[in-house]
């Protein structure tokens, strides 16, 4: 295990080193959110019976910056690694597709719940939040991360340019976090969006994550912990079999 717990470790200080950009920023982005839907929105919206719009969004916020951060771990440092040359440094090691596997996972989830409390902390503040179901806000947070992790590991390995990961960001991970409820119901949608909604696995994150504060949520959480389970195990056997054929890893 002394080779994953290097790599672990490797992992954790490149982000921590340049916390301002890693863990302030998307802190003070989530903040800037919620001052302004909240703001605008509070007194004009209520999802939830007995629940405020602010109160609402935190919970989504909260989701949103620990799958956001999750995939920009994993991602980001696989192809700095790709475009700086030093990816050999970690192939030419005897360690194994499963540990390298754990090791930027692992790491992407350490990453995406300190920005996720951070964000919990400073928003927190702006209204009352009820816990009503602990296990699952642990459960969804955790899950939520390592597959944002997985997913930002197979980005990592496809792109062969920053330009690459930018488009697998830019097109399909924001697009899907933002239409996901994070800001909404998904029942105060048209029937046809309504129905695409259900096929958009962040979505069930973030709306069982919410369940574990309000006990109120658009779907059963039972069904939403199914579907996200689901869509890990693909996710990480996907991973670790390019891992394992070195799949644009190995000349």
């Amino acid at each position: 295990m002394i080779g994953f717990r290097t790599l672990f470790y490797k992992e954790i200080l490149r982000f921590w080193k340049v916390a301002t950009q890693t863990i302030t920023a998307p802190i003070l982005t989530a903040m800037l959110y919620l001052l302004i839907f909240g703001h605008v929105l509070d007194k004009h919206v209520q999802v939830f019976s007995g629940v405020s719009y602010t109160a609402f969004l935190i919970p989504g916020l909260v989701m949103m910056s620990v799958l956001q951060n999750a995939f920009a771990n994993s991602s980001s440092s696989l192809m700095q690694s790709k475009i700086t040359g030093n990816l050999v440094f970690i192939l030419l090691p005897p360690l194994s597709y499963w540990e390298m596997y754990s090791a930027y996972v692992l790491a992407a989830i350490v990453r995406g719940l300190t920005v996720g409390l951070g964000v919990f902390v400073i928003t927190a503040w702006f209204a009352d939040l009820s816990f009503v179901a602990p296990v699952w806000i642990a459960l969804f947070s955790l899950l939520g991360a390592a597959i944002l992790g997985t997913m930002g590991l197979i980005a990592g390995i496809w792109a062969e340019k920053f330009d690459h990961l930018a488009a697998f960001q830019n097109f399909l991970i924001m697009p899907a976090t933002f239409l996901s409820g994070v800001f909404y119901s998904i029942h105060s949608l048209p029937p046809v969006w309504l129905a695409i909604s259900r096929f958009n696995p962040f979505f069930y994150m973030i709306d069982g994550f919410r369940y574990g504060f309000f006990g109120q949520s658009d779907v059963d959480p039972l069904h939403s912990i199914v579907v996200v389970l689901a869509f890990f195990i693909v996710l990480a056997g996907i991973a670790i079999q390019l891992l394992k054929n070195g799949y644009k890893l190995r000349a």
